[in-house]
């Protein structure tokens, strides 16, 4: 998951991106947003790390012998390098940088081994106290892994192996018929830690897409999958914020379709409703990929769109009428054509949010209805309407 803003890069090396496998049809946003939650929290980290160092310490202290103490070495080695990748990857992450992500996966995987090598020597080294000591740490490890890195299940199944795993060749060399035991309990302990593992992640899987189809329903019109009043809203103000930064225009173009009501009422609903749809889809054709397009009621839509002048505002809205006043095919032998009024407005000093900037828009739209009903008047009394209007009597 996310922590704060920061964004995590996905793995590049083929077996780390094997390991870090989230699951199936996980879409990249919830991949990216899986991946930070191998990083964990530092004080989630410093806990580990403080808990195994003085674990290895103590036993270091009691047996001074070289491979305790390369084991102490190891594990300061590898928390000091994991501590390090971790600031490192966090700077980089609130950036939006590249994150050494590999490489912290791969310190992860090392940092299970060196608790496995100590749980080896210290179950053939015959001191109880020893290897009660490391085998809780290396038990302790593995429950947090399965918790806390169920979001990659491989990634915390392999760690759990190499930490646990060495117990099974050391039980055998100790020679303990006691200890025997472990042979059967290792194996079943991994395969229901694992299980649980992989079980977690389908949920959590499921949680995210559920959230995520929320948050889309909640900013998006479910008819034609434009963004609805909400989302259009959350763009302008992003829009507004980003003008005031980079002083470029943003243009907003409210479109009001003429004819619809009598197509839905000679037709019916579900003609309607595929024409709306048609409609939609040729907004998305007739914009840039940076442009927004949002339908906020029956047949009302609107257009943001960013670092244009007013000229270029009103030949894209000339544009888009001319798109949506062809013809369209809605089946069934129905063949309809509707106009649409469209009114431009650029963002304003004053304005400072999407209901002002809207509400100009608006304003513009009625405008335009306005001059085209008059110039439609003209044309039925046999004027030009490309002539200007005589002045009125009196004035």
């Amino acid at each position: 998951m996310r922590d704060g803003s920061r964004v995590y890069s996905l793995p590049n090396w083929p077996a780390m991106r094997w390991l870090a496998y989230p699951g199936a049809n996980a879409p990249h946003d919830i991949r990216v947003a899986l991946i930070g939650g191998l990083f964990g929290t530092l004080p989630i980290f410093a806990g580990g790390v403080v808990s195994t160092i003085l674990v290895t310490a103590a036993i270091a202290i009691r047996h001074p012998t070289p491979p305790f103490v390369a084991w102490l070495i190891i594990e300061i080695a590898v928390c000091a390098a994991r501590l390090s990748v971790l600031f490192k990857a966090r700077h980089a992450a609130s950036q939006r940088r590249t994150t050494p992500t590999d490489l912290y996966v791969l310190l992860s995987l090392i940092w299970s081994a060196s608790i496995g090598y100590g749980g080896f020597i210290s179950l053939i080294s015959g001191d109880w106290v020893v290897a009660t000591l490391a085998c809780s740490t290396a038990m302790g490890m593995v429950g947090g892994v399965c918790f806390r890195a169920f979001n990659a299940p491989r990634l915390a199944t392999a760690m759990m192996l190499i930490s646990v795993g060495p117990f099974v060749p050391a039980v055998v060399i100790a020679g303990k018929p006691l200890l025997y035991v472990v042979l059967l309990q290792v194996p079943l302990f991994l395969a229901a830690m694992s299980s649980a593992t992989f079980t977690l992640n389908k949920m959590l899987l499921s949680t995210m897409q559920s959230e995520r189809e929320n948050e889309h329903r909640a900013r998006h019109d479910t008819l034609t999958g434009l963004a609805n009043r909400l989302g259009l809203a959350e763009a302008v103000d992003a829009g507004l914020k980003a003008e005031q930064q980079a002083a470029k225009e943003l243009a907003v173009l409210f479109l009001d379709l003429d004819n619809f009501k009598a197509i839905n009422d000679t037709h019916g609903h579900v003609a309607g409703d595929r024409l709306l749809k048609m409609v939609a889809e040729r907004l998305r054709r007739s914009l840039r990929a940076t442009d927004v397009a949002a339908r906020i009621g029956g047949d009302e839509f609107v257009v943001l769109a960013k670092g244009l002048t007013g000229e270029q505002a009103t030949e894209l809205g000339n544009r888009l009428t001319n798109s949506i006043s062809a013809p369209y095919d809605l089946g069934g032998g129905i063949c309809a054509t509707i106009g649409v009024s469209v009114g431009v407005a650029l963002a304003p000093e004053e304005v400072e949010d999407a209901e002002g900037l809207l509400s100009v828009a608006d304003a513009a739209l009625y405008a335009a209805k306005a001059e085209r009903q008059v110039k439609l008047l003209r044309t039925l009394v046999g004027e030009n309407p490309s002539q200007p209007m005589a002045p009125a009597a009196g004035a």
